[in-house]
């Protein structure tokens, strides 16, 4: 059988060679960067600032936090994220959201296993962000619960793809600044009706894919927080 499979697997990449996920070059297996777009991505780690990950040029002693946290703690405790969205890793982004590139999802679910190792050894039940029932219709699947998935079948720890509700609409906030951002997200989201118990004393692994200003998962920290949470975190890729 396994010689049957290495034979099989062999005329699979002849007929269709893996590719990188980011430009396309062939590859030597599934789900890997070529090495020209694995330089370019910025992979992200310490230091950090100890709350919401942003990266600091040089090594701090301590949980020394950023100033944007030293002057307004977060709803969360803390966030990581596995690289910077930049130039390098836009495309990347981009096509698994809008681009149906789900088949990346295990891909990124190790990713985010190693880069929120922390998070995710401390975290009771792994929760995505979702998305509002008629944005979710247009765009099939929600690319967060995808992540959320691919994370726990990764760690091994438990998930609700549906705890929370974005009940309320909410304008795209790809342009809008960090007040305006606050202003459209806030009151959208919602505990599911019946699920306190699964949240009360719990500490929550939020899923995104893409942390900005934070006014999302913030409203949603918020949320879970008010229906029990002990603690919230936050990783997105």
């Amino acid at each position: 059988m396994r010689v049957l499979l290495r034979v099989g697997r062999a005329v699979l990449d002849a007929v269709l060679p893996a590719r990188c996920m980011a430009c396309g070059e062939t590859v030597e297996g599934d789900g890997a960067l070529c090495s020209q777009c694995w330089v370019g991505i910025r992979f992200l780690g310490d230091p950090a600032c100890a709350c919401c990950g942003f990266p600091f040029d040089y090594a701090v002693p301590g949980q020394t936090l950023c100033l944007a946290c030293a002057r307004h703690l977060p709803a969360f405790e803390r966030a990581r994220a596995v690289f910077a969205y930049d130039d390098a890793s836009r495309g990347l982004i981009l096509a698994f959201k809008h681009g149906d590139r789900i088949h990346h999802s295990p891909v990124f679910g190790g990713w985010l296993a190693r880069s929120g190792a922390a998070l995710v050894a401390d975290a009771d039940l792994i929760v995505p962000v979702p998305l509002h029932r008629w944005r979710l219709f247009r765009r099939r699947y929600n690319q967060a619960g995808l992540l959320a998935q691919a994370l726990s079948r990764e760690s091994g720890k438990n998930i609700s793809v549906d705890l929370l509700v974005r009940h309320r609409r909410t304008q795209t906030q790809g342009r809008m600044s960090r007040a305006a951002r606050i202003r459209n997200i806030q009151g959208a989201f919602r505990l599911r009706d019946g699920r306190r118990a699964a949240v009360g004393g719990a500490r929550i692994l939020l899923i995104d894919d893409v942390l900005t200003t934070g006014a999302t998962v913030e409203e949603c920290s918020r949320v879970l927080k008010r229906a029990g949470a002990r603690a919230v975190d936050v990783l997105t890729l």
